[in-house]
């Protein structure tokens, strides 16, 4: 056991189901080391994942302290700092775990050549899908663009068990020392996130507590329920999933285990997130540029007014509202609400995806770039099996249908909390006597709706008969 080998982490922040870290700990002393490289991937850690970031990695220096290890930290350009470190520690090998945004897998893949090339080891491994993204393919050999028949073939594949935890590290004697975990500077400037602190729990063991109380609670409802943003049936799961706190292959094994309740429905979900991933790496380009070339020639607008009141929450259309407040206070967003929110910025004020997307990465804990494109694509109509494009969802309706009694309302859209349920979804409706018995004076108190649902629909309907 005398082979050194650097385990290189980035999102795979646990000791459980680890492969490059349970395979180094098989094959020689480890040191575990993470990198904060803010140039290799500026787009997908927004200040809301920094901050937890900052907590997972706190956590995950405990859990390494556990097992007999270290954590050791470091900054700069990975091509540059991770060579200072095999020679400091005297490695013959560097080991990690796959990351698949395309700027950091190149990145990857020439730091892999560079260390060959000098005589250090590299093995790399699977540990942030259930399968490797090219291995689902259709019978000619390419991509799969159609989420259902993809879901059918990976479906029809073993999905390897997850790796043993390993209970013990044997760590190299060296001086160097790191830098510790506040020199990353990960935390907000301004402390605005004191509701996510209450909120979110860091670390592997939190991770498992929400999926067992997502198994024991909400799993059997949940096929119904996941739709019903006030209900609470959603997992809660991916904040611990985009930082590879918890392994995907873990939860999707627990759910084949268990009996007499409806797992599919929950196992739909991840197999869409490795869609998405599939979608990301044949065509990197999915980020940016809308995968159906005829919207290369939509005419988009941009409205700043209208965008701040989208960002801020003040829309006048209160399901908007409140998820975009949701997300602001607590960097998250239920999933139904996110498709909503979606569909109004680009539909009903014509502002482009990419923007929303954008704001997105930057708001969301659980930022995933490929899961992000794949679902701005979807609503939007621009992407690979998306939404039709003159979908566009009515609000109000959706607000009434997912959201009846007006509770998810209610909660983050405060000032609407005494309008009775018949007037809750679209405030300007209600008769003056009922919103003064509210204490409500629409345009003081609650905006009145930034545009008509029916003529932006209109709007949009002709903006897409140009490129049909």
């Amino acid at each position: 056991m005398d082979k050194s080998i650097i385990v290189l982490f980035r999102e795979d922040l646990r000791i459980h189901d680890n492969p490059a870290l349970y395979s180094a700990c098989q094959e020689g002393n480890v040191v575990p080391l993470y990198i904060w490289d803010e140039e290799t991937s500026p787009s997908t850690y927004g200040e809301a994942k920094k901050w937890w970031l900052h907590r997972n990695i706190d956590s995950f220096q405990k859990r390494i302290r556990s097992i007999g290890g270290r954590l050791f930290l470091d900054a700069g350009k990975i091509e540059e700092v991770l060579p200072q470190w095999v020679e400091k520690t005297k490695a013959q090998a560097v080991y990690w775990n796959r990351v698949y945004d395309p700027k950091v897998y190149e990145e990857y893949l020439k730091l892999a050549h560079s260390l060959s090339s000098q005589g250090v080891e590299v093995k790399t491994h699977e540990g942030s899908l259930l399968l490797p993204p090219w291995k689902i393919k259709k019978d000619d050999d390419s991509p799969y663009k159609v989420y259902s028949a993809f879901y059918k073939s990976i479906r029809k594949e073993r999905i390897p068990e997850p790796f043993p935890t390993p209970d013990h590290l044997d760590v190299p004697k060296f001086k160097e020392e790191g830098i510790c975990l506040e020199d990353l500077d990960l935390l907000p400037s301004i402390p605005w996130h004191h509701i996510m602190e209450s909120i979110w729990e860091p670390g592997e063991e939190a991770a498992f507590k929400r999926l067992n109380s997502f198994l024991e609670n909400s799993l059997h409802d949940y096929s119904e329920g996941r739709d019903f943003p006030g209900a609470g049936h959603h997992s809660t799961l991916s904040p611990y999933l985009t930082l590879g706190v918890i392994s995907v292959r873990k939860i999707f094994h627990t759910l084949i285990e268990i009996q007499n309740k409806p797992v599919e429905s929950f196992i739909k979900q991840l197999i869409w997130r490795e869609f998405s991933y599939t979608v990301l790496l044949h065509f990197p380009e999915s980020t940016t540029r809308s995968l159906n070339g005829k919207f290369h020639d939509f005419k988009w607008q941009t409205n700043e007014d209208e965008w701040e009141k989208w960002t801020s929450g003040q829309t006048g259309y209160p399901i908007v509202d409140a998820g975009m407040r949701e997300l602001w206070a607590t960097g998250f967003m239920h999933n139904r609400v996110r498709m909503v929110v979606a569909s109004f910025l680009t539909k009903h004020l014509l502002i482009p995806w990419q923007r929303g997307a954008e704001w997105f990465l930057d708001t969301l804990i659980d930022a995933d770039l490929a899961n992000n494109s794949m679902g701005w694509q979807w609503v939007a109509g621009s992407g690979f099996d998306s939404a039709p494009y003159f979908r566009i969802f009515n609000p109000t309706l959706q607000s009434e249908k997912f959201d009846e009694d007006g509770t998810y309302i209610r909660m983050w859209v405060p000032e609407l909390k005494n309008l009775s349920n018949r007037y809750i979804h679209k405030p300007s409706d209600a008769p003056p006597d009922i919103l003064e018995q509210s204490h409500i004076t629409m345009g003081k108190d609650y905006p009145y709706p930034i545009v008509d649902h029916k003529a932006a629909r209109q709007r949009a309907l002709d903006r897409y008969e140009e490129i049909k």
